[in-house]
């Protein structure tokens, strides 16, 4: 028998560096583009950065048409209406500059102008038959790593839920990771989205499908958030601390993007679908609860995270006790506190929460098997 099973380990060509961002028109040039759908948003917008990168497609000889209709949680209506935008300008190549939202949104817009139909005929695994047009993305936050992962999130605004796609197909072409793309970022966002990276890092190291390459990249991740964030959300123009974000949110990417996540990710999925709950935001309020139920199946996964985060370790209950108050302490101080009640979630609406996150493609790597009555009860003590 083999020490390991086989894994495929799947990742973009990246840039990582300050500047990176500038490289944008060479690489879609290289891409054979002509006409470029740049897809963003207004807050990316009026951030400033929009701007330079359309100079340096202008200097390229590039055209491109912008598509800034992209909220978080990004709808299905959205990528829908940008399809029509690409579709309309005659584009062949799209640049994503944002933020997860509109990283995802910028991929359904791929997937749809490649197969028809809507965007919503995709949700799942390898259901997309042909790959979209060549996709480079400038990601403006540090936390979501959309930019080089194998997932496409899309709200389904009928059913109040999000979809995932996942497939190699939606990996884009080149990531262009410039730190100082996240200097704009607010303290808030920036707690947020790095809280959302320690997510994915934690839950791909626990993940049944996890790796020794995945586990190196996980716990990197672990170390470099337990080191930089809270000195990136009280220090915003700490361009040292926002490029180890930078670098921690890449890690947790590739962790995740092969290791798939957990059951943290499933509920708070289901949030981001039926309430419109910040995605970040609610995987930090989420995930020391999903510890505590995976914790005995998972202990000594769980323990060796607690020591790349810092943590003293203790045997059985204690070691969980220790790591579930650290990652605590970590959130209270970056400024998110209590609980989902105090952003408006109630019990009665758990009922309709937890059949989504039961249905969610994240959990069925979790490392323990979660019944809807233990989704419910997540929900429960996360209020």
């Amino acid at each position: 028998m083999p020490l390991y099973d086989m894994r495929k380990f799947v990742a973009p060509e990246f840039i990582f560096g300050v500047g990176a961002r500038r490289r944008t028109g060479f690489y879609a040039r290289n891409l054979q583009a002509r006409r470029v759908l740049v897809v963003t948003d207004p807050g990316v917008i009026r951030a400033g950065w929009l701007n330079g990168l359309l100079a340096d497609l202008e200097e390229s000889g590039l055209h491109a048409v912008v598509f800034s209709g992209v909220t978080p949680n990004p709808r299905d209506h959205e990528v829908m209406a940008g399809e029509q935008v690409y579709r309309d300008g005659g584009c062949d190549v799209i640049v994503a500059l944002g933020g997860g939202s509109v990283i995802d949104c910028a991929k359904g817009i791929g997937i749809v102008s490649a197969n028809g139909g809507h965007i919503l005929d995709f949700e799942g695994v390898d259901r997309i038959v042909h790959p979209g047009p060549p996709l480079i993305c400038v990601p403006s936050t540090a936390g979501a790593a959309a930019d080089i992962s194998q997932f496409a999130i899309i709200n389904n605004t009928q059913r109040r839920y999000k979809i995932a796609i996942i497939s190699k197909s939606v990996v884009p072409d080149v990531a262009l990771v410039d730190p100082e793309v996240t200097l704009t970022m607010d303290p808030h966002l920036t707690a947020c989205t790095g809280l959302d990276a320690l997510s994915h890092a934690v839950e791909a190291y626990v993940s049944t499908a996890s790796s020794p390459v995945v586990d190196i990249h996980a716990l990197a991740a672990v170390e470099l958030i337990r080191n930089f964030l809270l000195r990136a959300v009280t220090e915003p123009a700490n361009l040292a601390a926002r490029e180890n974000m930078m670098l921690a949110s890449l890690q947790a990417g590739l962790a995740f993007s092969n290791a798939s996540l957990g059951a943290t990710h499933a509920l708070s999925h289901s949030l981001g679908g039926y309430l419109d709950l910040p995605h970040g935001e609610s995987n930090a309020l989420l995930l020391e609860h999903v510890i505590r139920f995976n914790y005995r199946v998972a202990e000594e996964r769980y323990r060796r995270i607690a020591q790349a985060f810092g943590v003293p370790l203790a045997g059985g209950a204690g070691g969980e006790r220790s790591l579930t108050e650290a990652l605590r302490a970590l959130r209270e101080a970056c400024g998110i506190r209590d609980g989902l009640a105090a952003r408006g979630v109630t019990s009665d609406e758990i009922v309709d929460l937890a059949p989504p996150a039961a249905r969610d493609a994240c959990l069925f790597t979790n490392p323990r098997r979660a019944s809807l009555a233990d989704l419910k009860t997540l929900y429960a003590e996360a209020l």
